[in-house]
């Protein structure tokens, strides 16, 4: 038996410590609270990108929107390792199969969006018409969901391992939200500074981000 586990994900490679438990003939993990910090930071990476996307768009920053931006990615990065840990490995091979293609199509997609619309003469017209920024709610939702698919692979790895699943999520919900508020902040500086070319930018990073999970999983990175 070895001395530890290595859990990755395509941001950040995380090594863990643990002493083996044997509970009904099996061996379980055990996790400190350092381990389960380290996996959120790892998870946060891509959701970190995405949030400093999301605060180049903004013309001014405002708080309740940088809030429910990184409200919504902690929220998702939580709710997965729920659904993982419950799903257990029995449906392992069926989530690792597809999920990088997924978090690909709809970043591509999204990223795509931002492009053309970097482009729009209309939307920049419409932009100053309206002071008030608003929030895409749908993409907002499709973003958190594409950036967070890899943590129901850390959910079945809770399920092996003893860990108060509860505590877990709460712990990487948290740090995602936390980092992600700092995205916000990071992106929104640079975006005010150079507004012309930050939707540009904003796409051009979402399209790289989804084509590296596409390219992690697939084993060519």
């Amino acid at each position: 038996m070895s001395d530890g586990v290595l859990l990755t994900n395509n941001a950040l490679f995380v090594t863990i410590t643990y002493k083996p438990i044997s509970i009904f003939g099996g061996i379980y993990l055990k996790l400190a609270f350092i381990d389960i910090f380290l996996i959120g930071v790892g998870l946060a990476m891509d959701a970190f990108a995405v949030s400093i996307c999301k605060g180049l768009k903004m013309k001014k920053i405002q708080k309740l929107n940088a809030v429910i931006i990184a409200f919504f990615f902690g929220a998702f990065q939580a709710i997965m390792p729920l659904i993982g840990y419950y799903l257990g490995s029995a449906f392992e091979k069926y989530i690792t199969s597809f999920d990088h293609w997924v978090a690909f199509i709809l970043l591509a997609i999204i990223g795509g969006k931002m492009i053309k619309d970097s482009f729009s003469k209309e939307k920049e017209d419409e932009e100053k018409k309206d002071d008030k920024e608003k929030i895409d709610l749908k993409e907002l939702t499709v973003m958190a969901v594409a950036t967070s698919i890899d943590a129901l692979a850390v959910g079945i790895t809770f399920a092996f391992s003893e860990v108060n699943i509860f505590s877990a999520i709460s712990i990487i919900g948290a740090t995602t939200f936390v980092i992600c508020i700092i995205g916000v902040l990071i992106g929104n500086f640079f975006g005010i500074k150079y507004k012309s070319k930050a939707e540009l930018v904003g796409g051009i990073i979402l399209i790289l981000i989804g084509l590296k999970i596409l390219l992690t999983d697939l084993g060519v990175l």
